[in-house]
């Protein structure tokens, strides 16, 4: 969905993520950071995540590959 900006795996494994979420508004705004932490943490190898919301670009659908556009019926 566009949602993630950036991953970057830092020495001993450390993984620190930028993402944004479709909407301050958005329902899972509180629940999926936490969930993408949680996702994160599960792969082998990972010692510490960090996950940041920043609203700068501002998402819109543009960020959404043709598949999940098509996905969930916005093409």
């Amino acid at each position: 969905m566009g949602l993630i900006y950036e991953i970057e795996v830092l020495p001993i494994n450390n993984v620190q993520i930028v993402m944004t979420l479709t909407a301050p508004g958005c329902p899972a705004a509180q629940s999926l950071p936490i969930e993408v932490d949680q996702k994160i943490r599960l792969i082998e190898g990972v010692n510490d995540v960090h996950v940041a919301v920043t609203w700068d670009p501002r998402w819109d659908k543009s960020m959404m590959s043709e598949v999940a556009q098509l996905e969930l019926g916005m093409l």
